[in-house]
């Protein structure tokens, strides 16, 4: 019964494999580390043991090696035998010889097996870990599709198909994102994290990455090869601009990525919950890449400081608001489109005479302050004074009363004036 029970337990641990996509081999070396690490907390070491597994029986066989000594040295019976016990093995044994002989597990006792089941079950459930841990690095940067098993405050709990956990964090959701238990989610896989052998797949949907693979599964010619996707700048659920280089003079790269009538980025827009897309064309040439970047906004003129990335950006006056965008979202893209700080200025070439700029001001303003209004255009005591407190406070990211401070000297200034 004992030894039907050891057999019982390799066939268990042979069907686990398979559920547990375990290759064979592979677990015929755990099977044999399992018994030979019991073997050496029954006896102290497993040196003199040979365990022969057979793959395709399923079989096991373990097989114990001694040295022959006389009866009254007798002092380790699992490393020596007796000659008066070698001989009823065989008669021709003599002291110093080697007795090879076939030991049967359950003969060892119930608490060994029990052991073994112990040790198998570890030692299969690290490597479990280690698979997953492998083949989910392997995969980083790619889309996964999970279904939505548990919501906590700080996380979402996805399954795989293998019911594999996978973590969407609320900060690597978008901002809309509302799911529901049983639902399928698509993300990217950020990254694996292996904390004492407890590896956690963490998923994105606010990464670059993601939108980047979303038009490759999209747009055909990006998957061949025929458009690159360049540079991605995103603000996860409000907009995204997504530079294209076509190697193709007969293929338009914006036209491909964006399909007949939108049809290709209408996809990608519902998935990233109406995340609003701007698809332009890349160039090597700053000037232009800056230009294209703040479009719908035209540029009168770009200067451009390269040791610092930054730019001076020229434009009519009722260009600049396009050029910042809603709550400053457009040059906020623009910036980490190209890489440089873009400073928007309107073009003043007939500067009114009473006019100031605000630059004269830094020893009562605060020059943080006055950057972030030349930020959006307001070069001048004018510009600032010509435009409505709340839309400054909103677009150059001020306190309203601050813009209402700064109001107030550049008022006593033209008082003073008069």
């Amino acid at each position: 019964m004992a030894k039907k029970e050891t057999v019982s337990l390799i066939d268990t641990f042979s069907e686990f494999k398979e559920l547990k996509n375990i290759d064979r081999m592979t677990m015929i070396s755990v099977l044999e580390e399992s018994f030979r690490n019991v073997i050496a907390k029954l006896f102290g070491s497993n040196d003199n043991y040979d365990v022969i597994i057979n793959p395709d029986k399923g079989d096991l066989e373990i097989w114990r090696n001694r040295t022959v000594v006389e009866d009254e040295e007798l002092e380790d019976e699992n490393t020596q035998i007796s000659l008066t016990d070698a001989k009823k093995i065989d008669e021709d044994f003599e002291v110093g010889e080697e007795v090879t002989d076939e030991v049967f597990f359950e003969d060892f006792g119930r608490r060994a097996i029990l052991n073994l089941r112990q040790t198998l079950t570890s030692k299969i459930l690290e490597l479990q870990k280690e698979n997953l841990f492998n083949k989910y690095s392997e995969r980083i940067g790619e889309i996964v599709s999970g279904e939505v098993y548990q919501i906590w405050k700080k996380e979402i709990l996805l399954l795989d198909d293998e019911k594999n956990e996978m973590l969407l964090p609320t900060n690597e959701q978008i901002p809309s994102d509302f799911f529901r238990k049983g639902e399928q989610v698509r993300a990217i896989v950020e990254r694996v994290e292996n904390k004492n052998n407890n590896p956690k797949i963490i998923l994105s949907r606010t990464s670059p990455v993601f939108l980047e693979r979303l038009l490759e599964l999209e747009v055909p010619e990006i998957n061949d090869g025929l458009i690159t996707i360049k540079r991605i700048a995103r603000i996860p659920g409000e907009r995204a601009k997504v530079a294209v280089e076509s190697y193709d003079d007969r293929i338009d790269p914006v036209g491909a990525c964006v399909g007949m009538k939108g049809s290709r980025i209408h996809g990608i827009v519902r998935e990233l919950r109406n995340e609003n897309i701007d698809i332009i064309n890349f160039t090597p040439n700053t000037n232009l890449f800056i230009q294209r970047a703040l479009s719908p906004a035209k540029i009168s003129s770009v200067k451009i400081h390269e040791e610092e990335k930054r730019a001076e950006v020229l434009m009519r006056p009722e260009e600049v608001s396009l050029a910042i965008g809603k709550g400053g979202m457009n040059i906020k893209l623009a910036d980490m489109l190209t890489g440089y700080t873009l400073e928007v200025y309107r073009d003043i070439d007939d500067l009114d005479e009473e006019d100031i700029y605000l630059d004269e001001f830094r020893d009562e303003i605060d020059g943080w302050v006055i950057d972030q209004l030349k930020k959006i255009g307001c070069v001048t005591a004018k510009n600032v004074l010509s435009m409505p407190k709340e839309k400054i406070a909103a677009e150059a990211d001020l306190e309203e009363d601050t813009v209402a401070e700064v109001m107030d000297i550049l008022k006593a200034e033209f008082e003073e004036e008069e």
